[in-house]
């Protein structure tokens, strides 16, 4: 069994931040003083990450640390992307050694920037910093376009090129400039970032060389090449084909900061250890792939018939995290690549963190039981079913609609749907994997892994009910958030969630499968028909914390929101200091 942070540790952490937190004031817009950021921090549960390298040869750790080096690179791609400014402020903020200085770098560095993620993207410090310009809340189109250029004038302008350029400006890995005549242009991520993508291709070049798997060589040389061409396809499918002690997960990928358009991707980094063990006990969920497409909720016009089960799966225990892999709130799984030729062919790999898992776990979701279940619910809390439904939420952003028809033209769901597609994506995937599971409970194909019978379906259920408000506790500018809005209005519009008036809530048994049986169809039409106007009228009924709702939040103040790693695996393999 790998070594992971012992639970009591864990409480102690979670504790020392729920009593700062329970002491904090409210967030306020203008700059925040040194005890208010402290507090601040103080609500993600500092821990300290470790996994087992043991087992690793020597060629294999020798990599890794080259691979925890290159990541650190991906750090400063993000701060890039992230805002024009970002890197010219951290290096202004770094000068100041005043207990302000230090407060403000610290929260800095866990946001990637001055807007504090949790509180809607607004700006802890003040207008003007160091001769900087700070907007009040990050900018929606980050430093993919140009700064000022409105989102009507972009679209008007892609609308107009001809079909391959307008791909091109849509595309993952390009930006958008003006040249010297102040018209938008369509810029490589291989030209925007040259100097740093020619370092992590020599750093992923030399951790290719320490190590005998072949499947890693293979991956990092391609990936190396593909950050100097721009051309990612093959990286990515040798990516698919990863079977290596370590893993390693290094480039762009989500398009979370992209909120004008949700078209490009941010560099992110993680560098991890197989879990085999674990990773055995998922094997058989590839084998129920195509039964699921072939059984979801949704006119069977719009299901993949050649989903398959090829899609890897993978358990690892992180060793480090950098750039969209590490900010704010931390990532427990994820399903890549996003690119819906890969998708279409070979479905997507799912990865799920389990030391991050198990951390957030103990540190968030313990204490927010006891606070939003009524006490004869509360022994339902599992985290096998935690585990198990975020797995399911992983292999479900594979299944359904990845190709639309717009006028005859073929199109995709995350360019029709446009910003509001990671929202309903993210709600897509969460109502998906719950459908699946209570699907596969059903057939007992989960005998082994969750059970079966009243006893489990209560333990998915409530679990799933509790896990909801620590997805909230997060605010409603994040995708997963919003997308959890939806969720938890529209169950309790239909009775499947009760509140009880105390700011506690319970799951009808009689009524929670029907319910979202009918609103994963809504999300699944939504998107094979690349339906915009009904996921932006969706999301401006639903995506609001309602009274009742609020009461369980005010009494969740004195709990973590997320946590916060310390990589100490990492420093050790690199001899860093933290």
């Amino acid at each position: 069994m790998k070594y992971l942070l012992a639970p009591l540790v864990l409480a102690l952490a979670a504790g020392a931040a729920a009593t700062a937190a329970a002491e904090a004031p409210a967030t306020k817009p203008g700059p925040a003083s040194v005890a208010e950021l402290t507090t601040m921090a103080k609500r993600f549960a500092p821990i300290e990450l470790r996994a087992d390298t043991s087992k690793l040869s020597q060629g294999d750790r020798a990599a890794i640390a080259k691979l925890v080096e290159a990541a650190k690179i991906v750090d400063t791609l993000q701060l890039r992307q992230r805002w024009a400014s970002n890197e010219a402020l951290w290096a202004a903020l770094q000068k100041d050694n005043s207990p302000l200085g230090k407060a403000r770098q610290d929260y800095f560095w866990l946001n990637k920037g001055p807007w504090s993620i949790i509180d809607g993207n607004r700006s802890f410090m003040p207008a003007e910093y160091a001769g900087i310009a700070i907007p009040a809340r990050k900018p929606d189109a980050a430093n993919f376009y140009p700064a000022g250029a409105t989102k009507e004038a972009l679209e008007a302008w892609m609308n107009a090129l001809p079909a391959k350029d307008k791909e091109a400006a849509q595309w993952y890995f390009t930006v958008i400039r003006n040249d010297k005549a102040g018209k938008f242009r369509t810029v490589k991520y291989s030209e925007e970032y040259k100097p740093e993508l020619e370092k992590l291709a020599k750093l992923l070049r030399e951790a290719a060389s320490h190590t005998d798997n072949a499947s890693l060589k293979k991956f990092l040389s391609l990936r190396a090449d593909a950050f100097l061409s721009n051309d990612y396809l093959a990286s990515d499918f040798a990516w698919m084909d990863l079977d290596s002690p370590v893993d390693i997960t290094i480039g762009p990928y989500e398009t979370y900061n992209d909120e004008l358009f949700g078209y490009k991707a941010a560099f992110e980094a993680y560098v991890s250890v197989r879990d085999p063990e674990e990773t055995r006990k998922l094997d058989f969920f590839g084998k129920h792939m195509q039964e699921l497409e072939d059984n979801l909720p949704i006119d069977k016009q719009y299901r993949n018939p050649k989903v398959g089960a090829m899609a890897p799966m993978v358990v690892v225990n992180q060793v480090y995290g950098a750039g969209d892999g590490n900010m704010g709130v931390q990532t427990a799984a994820y399903n890549l690549p996003n690119d819906e030729r890969i998708i279409r062919e070979r479905g997507s790999k799912r990865v799920m963190l389990k030391n991050i898992q198990e951390a957030k776990f103990e540190s968030t979701l313990k204490p927010i039981t006891k606070l939003v279940l009524r006490p004869q619910d509360q022994n339902d809390l599992d985290f096998n079913s935690f585990f198990t439904h975020i797995l399911a939420h992983e292999i479900t952003h594979g299944l359904g609609p990845h190709v639309t028809k717009q006028g005859g033209k073929e199109s995709t769901p995350r360019q029709d749907l446009k910003e509001t597609y990671s929202t309903i994506e993210e709600a897509k995937a969460d109502v998906t994997g719950l459908w699946a599971l209570a699907y596969m409970m059903d057939k007992g194909q989960l005998k082994d892994t969750l059970g079966q019978g009243e006893a489990a379906e209560r333990k998915l259920y409530n679990t799933f009910l509790a896990s909801c408000f620590r997805t909230l506790h997060f605010g409603l500018t994040d995708s997963h958030a919003r997308g959890m809005a939806i969720q938890v209005n529209y169950l309790l519009d239909k009775g499947a969630f009760v509140s009880h008036g105390d700011g506690t809530f319970s799951v009808d048994f009689k009524k929670i499968k029907q319910a979202v049986i009918d609103l994963d169809r809504e999300f699944l039409t939504i998107e094979a028909t690349g339906d915009y106007a009904r996921a932006k009228a969706m999301m401006a009924h639903y995506v609001v914390i309602r009274p009742d709702v609020q009461k369980a939040l005010d009494k969740m103040k004195a709990v973590p929101n997320d946590i916060r790693p310390a990589f100490v695996t990492a420093a050790s393999l690199t001899g860093a200091s933290k």
